[in-house]
């Protein structure tokens, strides 16, 4: 039996979903549950109860942050049979403040249904996602009235800090309309925490000893400095823990953060102008203000202006079914001046980290200059200030790395499927805000050959608030109408005495068990009647027995 989804909405659940959306867009089957088979020979098949008429596919997931270590350098095994093969992925994902909401009428355990997830941390090693404990889960069938709030506690790790972290978790489900309840919402969760704060050492840095007894100019530059490149020279704190106010952390983010992701029906407009019912897959994100280094004079601020939404519709049909997106708008500052902008039209920016040769200190004006990595074309002074490198400056730093930020990322697919149901799916990713901690081929031409064929493409990515939604609904909408009652057909040839509701009024003798009770109650009545008889009738006379008479012989003759 396939992995269970309560295993499946930390964040692989976003691999899954790109699973399902993949390939040609014509006669494709969405893979769901498999059917137990049966354990031996000659057993029964698995039972299975009547489903509502209404069918639909349909998940949302959000998250306040992903990490990944080493991303697309692992190959993935697909989990069901037939299903295409799985894109590459992370050694390690860490997600943070994941909420998860799904629908699924084919599935053929009930409590499958309708699930709603607030988990406070999900895992993924080489592609295999372990449980974490401590979430607010809600499974239907049977159906939930209210929802499920609590209080979450992600467990002690090394590369993520979340303060005041809540979730809330709601699934619905009807055993006669299936995912026709209420107002239309099917499952709905989300998350909510006062800061987050990810990444206080880059594991995948090569070893910095071993570098420097390289020598040459990156071994000079390492010498002096103050922090390894698994700290980024002393930038991050490279502790065993994120500290809670951000401070010494590649990514954090303070304020209010919450994200939600809802599974729901709606009424749609269908292509014969009659009203008709989709589904919708909704996932939404606010948060506050981003930093990165914080702590640092050399780090950057990252300020939300607009907020993202990513939501999905399907109606059945690929012409009225949609995908809406709100790409965010992001200002990146440093000590309060604007440095640019992350918007639709310009998604990606690159800044180069560096470190300073001893020969810096030589230029005039820079003198005074620290001996901490350069970010951009900021440098750190002794007194805590921040002055910009000039060009000729800039000749004297060894760019070994570059912080990529980007957003949006959109990726959206469709396809017209025919299994297991007729209809047409849609499903959409996107991401508030990447930090990708990329090597550059300096630091490949400058590191010993045994440490540059181990380095790899991208070291660490940090994505904060990443969404997904997947919505799949049959041709022609969502049938919220009540399944027919079932009426007795009328057997041929019916015996008289048979019931009307089909159950037989006299049951066959089969075996010598129906013949021992006549043959019972029978023996019974012979024995009261002997009984009465022996009391009827006259006492006799009682008679003496007649006297023994003595032996002539001893017995010992």
């Amino acid at each position: 039996m396939r992995r269970r989804r309560l295993r499946v909405l930390t964040l692989p659940v976003m691999a899954a979903m790109l699973v399902l959306s993949a390939g040609p867009a014509a006669g494709q089957t969405i893979p769901t549950t498999p059917e137990p088979e049966p354990a031996e020979d000659g057993q029964p098949p698995f039972s299975e109860e009547g489903k509502p008429n209404g069918r639909v596919i349909a998940e949302a997931s959000t998250a306040l942050g992903v990490l990944r270590l080493l991303p697309e350098a692992m190959e993935a095994d697909a989990v069901l049979p037939g299903e295409q093969p799985l894109p590459k992925q992370s050694v390690l994902e860490g997600g943070v403040g994941l909420s998860y909401a799904g629908a699924d009428s084919e599935s053929y355990l009930a409590h499958e249904r309708a699930i709603a997830e607030a988990s406070p941390l999900g895992l993924s090693v080489a592609g295999h996602t372990p449980q974490t404990p401590g979430s607010a889960v809600q499974t239907a069938l049977p159906d939930n009235n209210k929802a499920l709030s609590t209080g979450l506690k992600a467990p002690d790790n090394p590369l993520a800090n979340v303060s005041a972290l809540e979730g809330r978790a709601h699934a619905r489900w009807s055993e006669t309309s299936g995912p026709c309840v209420g107002d239309g919402t099917i499952a709905d969760a989300g998350t909510t925490a006062a800061s987050l704060s990810l990444v206080n050492i880059i594991p995948t840095m090569p070893d910095t000893n071993r570098a420097t007894q390289a020598g040459g100019e990156l071994g000079s530059a390492l010498r002096e400095l103050p922090g390894s490149l698994a700290n980024l020279g002393g930038l991050l704190s490279g502790q065993g823990k994120p500290n809670s106010d951000g401070t010494g952390s590649l990514v954090s983010v303070d304020k209010a953060l919450t994200t939600r992701s809802v599974v729901r029906l709606m009424d749609v407009e269908g292509t014969d102008g009659k009203d008709h019912k989709g589904v919708e897959a909704v996932s939404t994100l606010q948060g506050g203000r981003i930093d990165i280094l914080k702590g640092t004079p050399l780090g950057l601020t990252v300020k939300v202006t607009s907020q993202p939404t990513l939501r999905v519709v399907s109606t059945g049909d690929a012409e009225t079914s949609t995908v809406d997106y709100t790409a965010p708008v992001l200002a990146v500052e440093r000590n309060g001046k604007v440095l640019f902008e992350l918007d639709a039209a310009n998604p990606t920016a690159d800044i180069p980290v560096g470190l300073p040769k001893p020969s810096l200190k030589d230029i005039p004006g820079y003198e005074d200059v620290k001996n901490t990595p350069v970010v951009g074309d900021a440098a750190e002074k002794v007194d805590g200030s921040v002055t910009t490198l000039s060009e000729k400056a800039a000749d004297h730093v060894l760019d070994i790395g570059v912080l990529r930020l980007s957003i949006a990322e959109l990726d959206e697919k469709a396809q017209t499927v025919s299994e297991p149901f007729a209809g047409h799916q849609v499903s959409a990713v996107a991401r508030l805000l990447d930090v990708r901690v990329l090597p550059t081929d300096r630091l490949r031409n400058l590191l010993p050959d045994s440490l540059a064929s181990k380095l790899p493409s991208a070291l660490a990515q940090v994505s904060l608030g990443e969404q997904s939604a997947s919505a799949y609904a049959p041709e022609g909408g969502v049938d919220c109408s009540q399944p027919a009652a079932a009426s007795p057909q009328p057997i041929a040839n019916e015996p008289a005495d048979s019931d009307p509701s089909g159950a037989p009024t006299k049951l066959a003798q089969t075996n010598a068990a129906y013949s021992a009770v006549p043959l019972f109650w029978s023996g019974t009545v012979m024995l009261l009647v002997g009984v009465v008889l022996v009391a009827a009738l006259p006492n006799r006379r009682h008679r003496e027995p007649a006297p023994v008479k003595p032996s002539p012989h001893s017995r010992g003759e």
